[in-house]
């Protein structure tokens, strides 16, 4: 019965504690490049340098860690184009591009660096404007790699371009990820952990007090 009652409990603790140790592969540092389609974004197929997008279109920057595009984190919030272009009014001769750019998360930054505030702004170009040069209007400096590779928004982050996590860095993002996903707003403990502990102390003593009641 004791045997029967430890089993119960650790069939209750481990799938918490694979939750909390969970390993991710490794990813590259990068900015990827996305498009709003209605409330949803999708991934860009064409380039920044490439893509001309129409008057109303709405553009999105995430920089973040990944291993490929199926894995990117997308940018975040909701915000369209008649809320980010309301104070940039129509132009002959010109074409509006609204464009969120988000910078990521503090588990995403390279070390010694902090991600700045996620912000939109909206760019009036030319109508033949690429998105890269529309994002240039708005959120000089830019920086590209010799295969023109966007690195750099508005100079974040200060160095390095698409490079793979080292595996330090990966151990110290799954940890930075772990804490951001406990920390509740008011400071207290988180709700998961709260239910997580609840359920293993129902569960252990329900199953000692199968133990006693068979004694």
């Amino acid at each position: 019965m004791i045997r029967r009652a430890a089993a119960l409990f650790l069939a209750a603790l481990l799938p918490l504690l694979a939750a909390t140790g969970q390993a991710r592969a490794a990813g590259y540092r990068y900015w990827s490049f996305w498009e709003q389609d209605g409330t949803a974004w999708t991934y860009a197929t064409q380039g920044p340098s490439l893509l001309r997008p129409a008057d109303g279109a709405v553009q999105g920057f995430r920089f973040s860690v990944s291993e490929d595009s199926a894995d990117a984190a997308e940018p975040r919030g909701t915000a369209d184009f008649a809320t980010i272009c309301a104070g940039t009014p129509a132009r002959d001769g010109a074409k509006r591009v609204a464009l969120v750019i988000d910078f990521g998360t503090r588990a995403d930054a390279p070390s010694g660096e902090t991600p700045p505030a996620a912000r939109t702004a909206c760019a009036r170009v030319a109508p033949d404007a690429t998105t890269s040069e529309a994002l240039a209007s708005v959120a000089e400096p830019l920086r590209y790699d010799t295969n023109a590779l966007l690195c750099a928004i508005d100079g974040y982050p200060r160095k390095g371009c698409g490079e793979q996590m080292a595996a330090d860095e990966q151990e110290q993002k799954q940890k930075q990820e772990q804490e951001q996903r406990s920390e509740p707003a008011d400071g207290g403990p988180s709700v998961g952990l709260v239910a997580g502990v609840a359920v293993v102390a129902v569960l252990a003593a329900a199953a000692l007090w199968q133990v006693r009641r068979r004694a």
